[in-house]
């Protein structure tokens, strides 16, 4: 049964001065429970074993009271070098000797509430035996943060339904582990070896100053170990409201309005809630200015404001994007309370001349718009233009259109300009995964999209600062994402177009020549095997989805594929890892895999380089896959071998061909797919120890989606069938 250790830790005062900001990193809660179990350099058997026990678990959660940034002041302390400054001084010397290293330092401490405890959430199985152990440990913390920051803490073992009425009656911020660990605040945390890690760093501090050379008359400096702690992302997620546009008659059917006037709806709806508010709770005037219209806000009032979200119809391709809703995004730290937003924006009503209302925003029954725009993907595209102040296109009258044209050079430092611009509006909005590539245009990218400069109306931006955007990351990233200056005033959405779930795939760049496909897969296989067991806990194996193994290190044989495959595309340069539910039809679902498959996509985030041996340094980069007319996934009735195939079960009664169509057929039945028309064989080859193998054109009756990768050598860079160009 599950249960939770719960750690509440209280400070003296309402002031936090520790580094790495807030809340506490689960790692320096750790090192103070430490710190506060030791007696002298020796830390208790039962506490060490609790401890020990303590960092196996995965981080915990934390619950935060909101804190907000104090006034900060400099002071001027000496720096390391000061035991180089004083050899040889007398003492009238030292207090010059200490000015010349004397260095300013910033501290500005974090203020919240003193009253509210911080609360850190390990969720464990198991023996209770070593959390009880940390109860005991945690009642001798006596700080949490630098010296000045004294504190207490109290520990329990709740069962979890306990723990989770506890933190929703917290009323503060919830920080919870992200699951890719690509987005949100990092934060330092314990891992298995942190408690030896940091006693060999007290060990090592103890002794940095040691005498040195042939006669032990110098002094040496040596740096001491450093701590062994896991660097993990953290979320906060902000609440979220949905409102849909309705009409003010009695039908009270959608009243949509067109994809352009994002901006100004958002204007409009922003100001008619800020007004009920200011109205309603005059108290709460200013706070409503700043963050929620943004008037006098501040850089640092940024990751506190509220973010008004257009949300058009979309998920298909006939979807005509008009916006029928609005999503409210409050963060965490907004000291505008969540239900008073709801009570402002309900009430918002669009009035006629003669006081009749004519349109009205209403709380949605359903959220599956808004939740369509929060979906993880690698792949973005603007559904909103970006707004770039700093990458203007040159404006040009149609009338002088012919004398003021601009030359091929000219637009391509506009669009080096953007995308540097893009890349900026990356890093205001806190998104930490690396974009691997960026597109820029004026057009939009869906059929039933605006070009970027009709959204100009109703908003400050011209149509000049406008761009639609389109973005590869290295690895998975969330949503929402709304970038661009006018990510407040509805501009700048995105959404994810992975298309292809399952399908990771890379283009290769450079150094492929004549290579055999089952070196380049065999290469590809073992840089996912290392680049996978790099990003486990060590001590953690391997899931069969990335070995194709069980636990005793046999073949994996449930009769259906269910580990990833390796399929080298060659004539197009490209790799592909493609998960075993893009293979089969049958008895493999994407949802049971889908969690491992992110995974792998996140271990293999950022490979660059595959060595494959004799194929060569081969250079990779992030790619993507177009389903529609992809020759490997798009509908054709006649598909055609790219790499040999090799039989399953040789029927060495039948001649060559006719066994090479048999097992073609019956691999074809087994993966779900129709017994095709007709089998036509194109080359035969018998290998050194009489394995059957060549190359095939299959023809069905009706279309049939990919990809096909079937035979013997299906995950080891063969069986791979496209259709014919």
């Amino acid at each position: 049964m599950e249960r939770t250790l719960l750690i509440a830790v209280r400070f003296h005062e309402g002031r936090y001065h520790g580094a790495g900001g807030w809340p506490p990193a689960p790692a320096r809660l750790f090192q103070a429970l430490m710190a506060g179990a030791a007696e002298g350099a020796v830390i208790p058997g039962a506490a060490r074993t609790a401890l020990d026990w303590l960092e196996q678990l995965p981080p915990p959660v934390i619950v935060a009271p909101r804190g907000e940034p104090g006034q900060g002041h400099t002071v001027f302390v000496p720096n390391n070098d000061l035991d180089a400054a004083l050899p040889g001084k007398p003492p009238a010397d030292i207090e010059d000797a200490v000015a010349s290293v004397r260095v300013g330092k910033t501290v500005c401490p974090t203020l919240f509430d003193a009253s509210a405890p911080l609360l850190y959430c390990w969720r464990f199985d198991g023996d209770g035996a070593p959390a009880a152990a940390l109860c005991e440990t945690a009642g001798r913390l006596y700080q949490l943060g630098r010296g000045i920051d004294a504190a207490w803490a109290d520990a329990a073992v709740l069962e979890s339904e306990t723990a989770k009425q506890l933190l929703a009656s917290h009323g503060g911020i919830v920080y919870r582990p992200s699951a890719g660990g690509s987005s949100g605040s990092k934060l330092l945390c314990p891992r298995p070896g942190t408690r030896h890690s940091l006693a060999n760093r007290f060990a090592g501090m103890r002794t940095r100053f040691r005498r040195g050379g042939s006669r032990g008359t110098v002094r040496l400096f040596v740096q001491p170990p450093k701590p062994l702690l896991a660097n993990v992302a953290y979320n906060a997620p902000p609440d979220r409201l949905v409102f849909t546009l309705h009409r003010g008659d009695a039908e009270g059917g959608f009243a949509p309005r067109r994809l352009a006037e994002a901006a100004a709806l958002t204007l409009e709806v922003r100001d008619a809630a800020a007004q009920r508010l200011c109205a309603g709770t005059p108290a709460r005037a200013e706070d409503v200015t700043r963050y929620l219209v943004g008037r006098g806000a501040t850089d640092t009032d940024k990751a506190a404001r509220v973010t008004i979200v257009p949300v058009p119809s979309i998920g298909h391709p006939h979807s005509d994007m008009m916006i029928r809703g609005l999503a409210v995004y409050v963060p965490q730290p907004c000291p505008v309370r969540t239900d008073d937003l709801a009570w402002a924006f309900a009430q918002v009503a669009r009035t006629a001349a003669d006081g009749a209302v004519v349109t009205e925003l209403r709380p949605a029954e359903d959220d599956a718009m808004a939740s369509r725009c929060e979906t993880a993907g690698r792949h973005w595209r603007s559904v909103t233009p970006l707004a770039l102040a700093d990458a203007r296109r040159r404006r040009t009258r149609p009338a002088r259109a012919g004398l003021n044209a601009r030359d091929a050079s000219g637009r391509t430092d506009e669009r080096a300009q953007a995308i540097q611009a893009v890349r900026q509006a990356l890093r205001h909005a806190a998104v930490a995964v690396p974009a691997t590539a960026v597109a820029v245009q004026r057009e939009p990218f869906d059929e039933r999209g605006a070009r970027a400069e009709c959204f100009s109306a109703g908003s400050r931006f011209p149509g000049e600062s406008l761009w639609h955007v389109a973005l590869t990351f290295a690895a998975p990233v969330s949503g929402p994402l709304v970038l661009g200056d006018g990510r407040y005033l509805g501009l700048g959405l995105m959404r994810a177009v992975d298309r292809t779930p399952g399908v990771l795939a890379f283009s290769i760049e450079g150094g492929l020549a004549a290579a055999d496909p089952a070196l380049v897969a065999r290469a590809a296989r073992r840089a996912m095997l290392a680049r996978a067991q790099a990003a486990l806990p060590p001590g953690r194996s391997l899931p069969t989805y990335v070995t194709g193994h069980a636990d005793d290190g046999s073949p994996a044989r449930s009769g259906t594929h269910r580990h990833i495959a390796v399929v080298p595309d060659l004539p197009r340069r490209r790799l592909l890892y493609i998960a075993p539910s893009r293979l089969q039809r049958v008895g493999v679902s994407w949802q049971e895999a889908s969690g491992d498959h992110t995974k792998v996509e996140g271990a293999l985030a950022g490979m660059a380089v595959l060595r494959a041996g004799r194929a060569g340094r081969l250079a990779l980069a992030p790619s993507t896959v177009e389903e529609e007319s992809d020759p490997l996934f798009a509908p054709s009735r006649e598909w055609q071998s790219v790499s040999d195939y090799r039989v399953t079960n040789h029927r060495r009664r039948l001649g060559d061909d006719e066994a090479l169509r048999a097992d073609a057929v019956a691999e074809l039945d087994r993966i779900g797919w129709p017994a095709p028309a007709g089998v036509k064989v194109l080359t035969v080859r018998r290998g050194g120890r009489g394995g059957l193998s060549g190359r095939l054109q299959l023809t069905f009756t009706a279309a049939q989606e990919g990809p096909l990768v079937i035979g013997r050598t299906a995950h080891k860079g063969g069986g791979l069938f496209a259709a014919p160009t």
